[in-house]
């Protein structure tokens, strides 16, 4: 009755232009839920309201979230199609000329056909992202293996998300990002958050997190730094950047040797109990505490609270997963569930919190280099007849798997890939060792862009191509839970842009496959195709109408038909998705980081997320309010180490690695560990971090080795004018 009541009295004060358009934000995975203010008069989005009504923040909303509406009618909006004459000045800002539609389209046309003569379908690429509808991801997929016929297409969830769906995979059989919905969090008897500054990453989570503790429950947190939520956890495992797999296996150890494992589930729902007992017994609180840094009664003490609790969550993000084993340290947490039984059931469980705003759904319906809609294997001779009977295609038409996104950028730098359709995402800041990417970029034959804004990676393209933001289309995303969701159309779309689903139905027209694409009339047609499509598959969305959504607020997947309201807690039945129906227990050995400190590089540097921005800073940095509280990068350093560098607070240092330097201010902190450094990742141009990270990958998802890498800083000298 409240709500009702806030509706109306917000509806009250609404001018007689006003209206107000249900949607959820455009970031991060949580998707929160929003009331955008439109003045129909004008065609412009004025405002904001939070949606109470929307049952996983309940109104909640962060920094970003509340200016998120500014970004659609932002002057740096990209507003008519734009055309370089000259390449030698790929990799800036100037050069560009506007363009008609017809024109940009003739020249992509030309370009990528002359390519794909000259040196065959796979010399173009695609390289795409997650913050898109679900419609969007899907007919990206379609585009690259339809009407392009390459086999080179990959997404910046391969720098995301990659690992964590590589570890549920192998442990359950199938990759949902959460077992259970976020509802159940606060009704949990203890959290173990393992690499996650949730506090600043995904902050509308916090009140149930809180809510665990307030009910007299326990939060354990894995982290080398002191971040918010580690200040008041019951337990802050402080470990060395790294070296998660150690901790995951010295805390199940201690699990085992100390009788709470559910020996009934093991022997009923699993496999591989006996070979990681004899593994992890080596991993003795001593042993750990020597290869982590952890104290030992830290480690013996997380172990007693997570199984003496009743019920429990683990949670995981890109600490752990942005590593060159990321995929092993999401079965090691994940073993801690299923050694204890904790899964399966309501208020236990384990859940990843994604990053980007359709991390889970984008990495489902085809972008990945080896993933076809429903999350088939493009491997799977039956699995590939199936989607071809959907686009209409021959089995022998489907293009073989690619390699993954920093792959594809080595293959640039070969010449073997040429040209690059790029949307959605933004490598030039994202992806590791940038000085490596940004010249396979530049190395390219033609490079066409899709974004709003001119982004650092759009420097480097031939043709950039005005696409609308979230707010000037509709579609499906799918949030961190695995609940899909409406996006809902606020404003028409701005200058001459369009939606990227409507511009890959007139390239392929442009380029002779119009047949596929052309009976694709609106988004609704694209989810109508896209459901199908993932009919039968492991990620079945076939039964979640856009009708259904909306009356339920959401449906979780599998949903498999008309009858079927969706999947809100994955394994009631006991029933994982591997053949013989049991999860996996895995037997993990410890390696170190690929790279480790020495006495040339003796620091370990580590990199993440600030509140005030969003992955690579495109869209946040142009909205005043945000660039104001957080403007540049800085780097975090210890007191002690500050010292023994003799640098100040807001000294100017230069930090380098094997890859790379870059200068930033020192802010001095006890948050952090005094062998490790961090830098925020969100800024572009001389001032990226990633520009010294490392692309170590990870032999199962492709994962660069984002969170650990060796470092070295030397103090700035300020020459002062005379």
């Amino acid at each position: 009755m409240q709500r009702d009541k806030f509706f109306k009295d917000v509806e009250n004060l609404l001018h007689p232009n006003e209206t107000l358009v249900k949607t959820h934000c455009a970031y991060c995975g949580m998707q929160c839920g929003m009331n955008l203010r439109v003045n129909r008069a004008t065609n412009k989005i004025i405002g904001v309201e939070p949606r109470y009504d929307w049952p996983v923040t309940v109104g909640k909303m962060c920094p970003k979230g509340v200016t998120a509406y500014q970004q659609t009618n932002h002057d740096d909006r990209i507003l008519t199609p734009l055309i370089r004459d000259d390449a030698s000045l790929k990799g800036t800002t100037e050069g560009f000329r506007e363009a008609s539609w017809d024109e940009a389209y003739d020249l992509i046309a030309k370009k990528f056909s002359e390519l794909q003569i000259k040196y065959g379908k796979d010399s173009l690429s695609v390289f795409s992202g997650v913050s898109m509808t679900n419609e969007k991801c899907y007919i990206t997929g379609k585009f690259a293996r339809v009407a392009l016929g390459t086999r080179y297409i990959d997404y910046n969830g391969r720098f995301c998300m990659s690992s964590a769906a590589g570890g549920f995979l192998r442990s359950f059989g199938v990759d949902r990002g959460s077992t259970l919905p976020w509802t159940d969090i606060h009704e949990t008897d203890c959290l173990f958050l393992a690499g996650s500054n949730t506090a600043e990453c995904h902050p509308t989570s916090m009140f149930r997190v809180w809510n665990v503790q307030e009910r007299g429950g326990y939060i354990i947190v894995a982290d080398p730094r002191e971040t918010p939520v580690a200040r008041r956890a019951d337990v802050h495992l402080d470990l060395k950047p790294g070296t998660d797999l150690a901790l995951a296996n010295g805390i199940l150890n201690e699990l085992i040797q100390n009788g709470y494992a559910d020996e009934e589930f093991i022997n009923n729902h699993t496999n591989g109990f006996e070979e990681t007992k004899e593994l992890v017994k080596d991993f003795t609180p001593e042993y750990t505490s020597e290869l982590t840094g952890v104290a030992p009664e830290k480690i013996i003490r997380a172990a007693e609270i997570y199984g003496r609790s009743p019920n429990a969550v683990v949670m995981f993000a890109r600490g752990i997963e942005q590593q060159h084993k990321g995929v092993d340290n999401v079965s090691g947490y994940t073993n801690m569930a299923l050694v204890t039984g904790k899964i399966g059931r309501p208020k236990s469980g384990v859940a990843t919190f994604t990053g980007q705003g359709n991390g889970q759904g984008g990495r489902e319906h085809g972008q990945k280099a080896d993933l076809l809609p429903g999350y088939r294997k493009i491997t799977n001779p039956e699995h590939v007849e199936e989607v071809c009977n959907v686009w209409n295609i021959t089995p022998e038409e489907m293009p073989k798997p690619g390699v993954s996104a920093y792959e594809m950028f080595e293959l640039m730098e070969q010449k073997t890939i040429r040209g690059l359709y790029l949307l959605c995402s933004n490598p030039a800041v994202s992806a590791p060792n940038l000085n490596f990417v940004r010249r396979a970029m530049k190395n390219l034959d033609f490079m066409l862009c899709s974004d709003f804004y001119l982004s650092e990676s759009a420097e480097f393209a031939d043709v950039i191509l005005p696409s609308v933001t979230w707010a000037e289309d509709e579609g499906t995303v799918t949030n961190l839970e695995g609940r899909i969701i409406k996006i809902n159309k606020a404003q028409e779309p701005i200058g001459k842009s369009k939606p990227d689903w409507q511009i890959q139905v007139e390239l392929a027209e442009r380029l002779g496959r119009g047949r596929y694409f052309s009976h694709l009339k609106t988004a609704k047609d694209v989810a109508d195709e896209f459901r199908l499509a993932s009919k039968g598959g492991n990620a079945d969305y076939y039964g979640a109408t856009w009708d259904k959504i909306d009356k339920q607020d959401g449906v979780f997947w599998p949903c498999k038909d008309a009858n079927d309201k969706g999947t809100p807690h994955m394994f009631l039945d006991k029933k994982f998705y591997h053949a013989d129906g049991k999860a996996k227990i895995c037997a993990l050995p410890y390696r170190p980081p690929a790279e480790e400190p020495d006495e040339k590089y003796p620091l370990r540097l580590t990199t993440g997320r600030v509140v005030y921005h969003y992955l690579s800073g495109n869209q946040t940095r142009r909205i005043q309010f945000l660039r104001d509280m957080c403007p540049e990068p800085y780097v975090e350093v210890h007191p002690d180490t500050a010292k023994k560098y003799n640098m100040d607070h807001e000294d100017k240092v230069r930090l380098y690695t094997r890859r790379g330097e870059a200068i930033y201010k020192v802010k001095i902190t006890e948050a952090i560990r005094e062998d490790t450094v961090f830098v925020p990742y969100h800024f572009g141009h001389e001032q990226s971090i990633n520009l010294l990270t490392i692309a170590a990958l990870d032999p199962m998802s492709r994962m660069p080795e984002f969170k650990v890498c060796a470092a070295q800083m030397e103090k700035v000298e300020i020459k002062k004018v005379q």
